[in-house]
Formats: C-alpha cells, structure tokens, sequence
C-alpha cells in the first residue's frame, strides 16, 4: 500500500499519509468504505441483462462534480468500512441472487486495496466479472493494477471542455486525464458480446469491453459534440457509447456557484428532440440512449436501506444496517 503512504494514485497526486488516516481531496483513509451493496436494474440493458448488476457503492471521490446525485457518498463521506471479509461475502451474496456481474461504482481513490480484495473475492468462488464503473478521473499506472481482474469497464466522459470541468470537478486536466484512460481501458479490454437465453426470451450480455457514458448537460450542446466528435475517432466499433439525457438537480448546495456553468434543470423536450436527431448522425455501430423522463423518483438516498426505488434495485447489503436477510 505504498501508494497510500505520500498519495500519488490518482491525477491529484496530494501527497498525504492516508495509511496515519490522513485524508486529501478523495476525503478517505487508507481503508474502503461503501454505502451500499444491490442488485441494481438501472445500468444499460448489457451490464443489467435478467438478473440486474451487482453494484457496490463506495465512499469518497477523485473528482466532486457539483451536481453528482451520489453526493452523500461522493463528498459527504457517508458510508462504514469495508472489510476484506465483508466485501467478498458482498460479492458471494450478489452472485448468489443472479447478478449479472459485480459493479464496482466511484472506487477510483481507493485501487490498491480494491484489487486486493477482488483477488480474494475470484480466490473465493465469485465467477461473474468485474465492471469498474468511474468518472475516468484516474491514472493509467493505478488502472494497470487492475489489470486481469476487471473485465468490464464503464467510464463517464464527462466534458472535454477543460473551463467546464475546472469549474464543476476542480480539475482542468479532467479531459486530457479521461481520454488516456478510456483508451488504455479500450487497449486492454476487447468488446465481447454474447446472447444468451432465459424462458424462451434472448439478451444481449457484455462479457468484456468497455461502455462509455456522456451525460448531457443542459444547454451545453456544444461540449457534447465535443466528447462525440473524440467518441466517433477513438471509440466506435471498438466499444459501446451511451448518450444520457438524465441530468437532474439536486439538494447539494455546497457548490451550487458552481452550476452556473450551465442550465442547473431537466433536459427538455426540444434538446431531447436535438440530441436525438445529432446522435443519429454519428452512426454509433453500438449506441444507447436513454427515453427523456421527468421523473425524479429514481435519485438515490444512502441514508435509506433502499436508496432507491424498489423498482430499480434489491438491497443485499447497507452500511448502517450490514447485511439485509430476505
């Protein structure tokens, strides 16, 4: 865990001591903390597939982006440790109840000890793959630990515009940081796609590859054409895009000046209307979008057992009440 004891594992580098439990940007120890454990319905339909993906929520963050709908774990710190023993019976749980795959969400601050672990998890029994599901903001050094343990990889493309993300992540170097990132993920996980059948109905399953997610940003047109544009050169028929029109404000104020970058409200009609029609003219060979919804019921509360609607996600674990028996 040297990379813990002067920090230098993600683009920050802030050089902290995490292992004498100092903290730096991430705001976490040396030790894995997490929120929440569920099979969770609301990925795209290749990682959810029948059985749901078994996502792991954990605490803390590289980035802090001003409207993240996890900020009660992004930034907060909301969550309890994780001990090696707990997160593999998590993953022996999950499996158990028909996750597609173990879904690994925001641990980018926390790589070496998450390796670690996903080797005593394969070491254990859990058969099913490993998505690592980040915002990119991570260094291709600390990827490389993960390297044969993950199989899946689902990082956000966020902005390529780097006033855009100085502003909402502290981070002007987040484009050039996320680009060598996706396409070290790309270089080292070749897209594999299955079908498989349950009850006479046939999906589509990810085996490997990677997916990569753009969340549109109200009235900023011109930066998703940005992240297109690169998407289109560096990414098509060698992954799958996924076009997200979902933005949705909420209570964090801690950096609310910082929303004035953009429009801080639900994509409308009339963008959705755009979006579509612009999303059409790339050709994606593997694209998803999602339907245009008002629908705010789906944000996420980790102070709930049930952080979300019943109909997106089956607790299995929760960082107040521990395992979940049903």
């Amino acid at each position: 865990m040297s990379l813990y004891e002067s920090c230098s594992q993600c683009p920050r580098k802030c050089g902290v001591n995490r292992k004498e439990g100092k903290k730096g940007f991430c705001g976490e120890s040396a030790k894995l903390k997490a929120a929440s454990a569920c099979l969770h319905f609301g990925e795209e339909p290749l990682v959810t597939v029948f059985g749901g993906s078994g996502a792991i929520f954990f605490t803390g963050c590289t980035l802090h982006c001003a409207f993240c709908q996890n900020y009660q774990i992004s930034q907060q710190g909301m969550g309890a440790e994780l001990s090696e023993e707990d997160f593999v019976k998590v993953c022996l749980t999950l499996e158990e109840k028909g996750a597609e795959n173990i879904n690994l969400i925001t641990g980018s601050h926390s790589i070496p000890l998450i390796a670690q672990f996903i080797k005593a998890a394969k070491s254990k029994g859990v058969k099913i793959p490993f998505a690592w599901n980040s915002s990119a903001y991570e260094s291709t050094e600390s990827l490389e630990l993960l390297k044969g343990l993950v199989d899946i990889w689902l990082p956000d493309m966020k902005t390529l515009n780097s006033e855009m993300s100085k502003e909402l992540f502290q981070a002007a170097d987040y484009p050039s940081v996320c680009k060598r990132a996706i396409r070290w993920m790309i270089s080292n996980s070749p897209l594999e796609i299955e079908e498989f059948s349950k009850n006479g109905e046939k999906r589509e399953k990810i085996r490997s590859g990677v997916i990569i997610r753009h969340l549109f940003l109200p009235c900023r047109m011109e930066d998703t054409i940005l992240a297109l544009d690169w998407l289109k050169a560096h990414a098509d028929s060698k992954s799958c895009i996924s076009l997200m029109s979902q933005y949705t404000p909420v209570p964090f104020h801690d950096r609310k000046s910082s929303l004035c970058a953009f429009q801080n409200r639900l994509v409308n009609r009339d963008e959705d209307k755009t979006l579509r029609e612009l999303i059409d003219s790339y050709c994606f060979e593997y694209l998803f979008y999602q339907d245009l919804s008002s629908d705010t019921d789906w944000l996420p509360d980790f102070s709930r057992v049930q952080p979300f609607s019943n109909a997106l996600a089956t607790p299995v674990w929760h960082w107040k009440d521990g395992f979940i028996e049903k």
